[in-house]
């Protein structure tokens, strides 16, 4: 029985970006075995949600801890853990603050999302643009290198000198992907920011700061392909199917062309049915199966776009929410 562990990209490295590719895992208990499932556009998708939607456990030291209570998800959420196992993956997490002896190299990076929707964050120096890449980021530049405590105290500094959010809802994500300027408008408000961030006052000493240089995802991501205000796939429930074609995937999104009444999965001609945006973290924990009809069971319903998507940026994110292979 493998169960989906939900959207992760795979490949790539430093500068390397453009080799990543969307997939799912997938998890076997009775073997501890581990399994993946590439996302490219074109690929034909028809499954099932099967039995009940289970905590994945806690991911530690390359592998998995089964949860102990077999708690049940909500499938609605894309949260894949039980109240229980996030808080003990948070008892050892950079993002919780309970890591401070990580002695690993940390970069402090800019994310844009879209017009004014630019963040601040960290990731470990050795996991090179991954980060970027789970969390959608359409373009992006670094910052700065160095320790801990120096890439959280540079974070923290733009937070509070520039109002810059370490965090931007899924909504708003959405929303700006479907009114994006061209890449040159992108790395100049990206360019700008850079330059009054590394001039500020009270710049940790260990962090040394990075030349600008901006990497842009519009080809990895297929941004072109990518509809305005494209509707989105609810939570699964038991025996609800989901039958369509890959058009494109940002971070944990994955856009879908959703089968017609009568036509299977990747016979269409490319032009009509309806494209959806589903949340992949939503199949994590779910046993999947193949799909006995040809079209797609589980709702459809307009996403939250507008003004109101770019309302209240918290300051965290998420941390198994995220659909990452690994914490920074």
């Amino acid at each position: 029985m493998w169960r989906c562990t939900g959207p992760r990209w795979s490949g790539g490295g430093a500068g390397a970006a453009g080799r990543y590719a969307q997939r799912l895992g997938w998890y076997g208990a009775e073997r501890g075995e581990e399994r993946v499932s590439m996302l490219p556009a074109g690929k034909a998708l028809a499954f099932a949600a099967r039995g009940e939607r289970r905590c994945l456990g806690v991911w530690r030291a390359g592998r998995w801890l089964v949860c102990p209570y077999a708690a049940v998800l909500d499938g609605a959420s894309a949260k894949d853990q039980c109240a229980r196992c996030a808080q003990l993956d948070r008892s050892r997490s950079v993002a919780a603050d309970t890591m401070a002896d990580d002695r690993r190299p940390y970069g402090v990076y800019l994310a844009y999302f879209g017009p004014g929707l630019l963040k601040v964050g960290i990731t470990a120096a050795e996991r090179g643009p991954a980060r970027l890449v789970e969390q959608g980021a359409v373009a992006y530049a670094w910052l700065g290198r160095g320790p801990l405590m120096a890439a959280r105290r540079a974070e923290a500094l733009l937070g509070s000198a520039l109002g810059i959010p370490d965090r931007f809802g899924k909504a708003a994500k959405r929303a700006a992907r479907g009114a994006l300027p061209p890449p040159a408008e992108r790395a100049a408000e990206l360019a700008q920011l850079h330059t009054t961030a590394t001039a500020l006052t009270g710049w940790p000493e260990t962090l040394e700061p990075v030349a600008f240089r901006c990497d842009d995802h519009d080809e990895l991501f297929g941004l072109d392909r990518i509809p305005a205000e494209a509707p989105e796939l609810a939570g699964l429930l038991p025996g609800a199917e989901i039958v369509g074609e890959v058009l494109a995937g940002v971070g944990a999104d994955v856009y879908l062309r959703l089968a017609e009444d009568g036509e299977a999965a990747g016979a269409g001609d490319g032009e009509h049915g309806v494209v959806a945006v589903l949340d992949a973290r939503m199949l994590s924990g779910w046993v999947l199966g193949p799909a006995e009809g040809r079209v797609t069971t589980v709702p459809v319903r307009a996403a939250a776009y507008g003004s109101a998507a770019r309302r209240g940026p918290g300051r965290r994110e998420e941390e198994r929410g995220g659909g990452q292979e690994g914490l920074f």
